[in-house]
């Protein structure tokens, strides 16, 4: 496992949040309207979306 991966939490227009790797949230996605991040570890990535979720500021995929 690469423990040198980064993590993002991006939401797309719909409202719903999503982790990605760094490669996918740094590219030119016009759906991306917000990213949180980087994120050390999906665990950790996981942990701060569902904080996101129950703040209102995304919905579940």
């Amino acid at each position: 496992m690469d423990n040198s991966q980064s993590w993002y939490i991006v939401k797309n227009k719909s409202g719903n949040c999503k982790i990605v790797p760094r490669e996918i949230a740094s590219g030119d996605d016009t759906e991306i309207i917000e990213k949180w991040g980087p994120i050390e570890s999906k665990e950790e990535a996981i942990t701060r979306r569902i904080g996101l979720i129950r703040a209102g500021k995304c919905q579940p995929v």
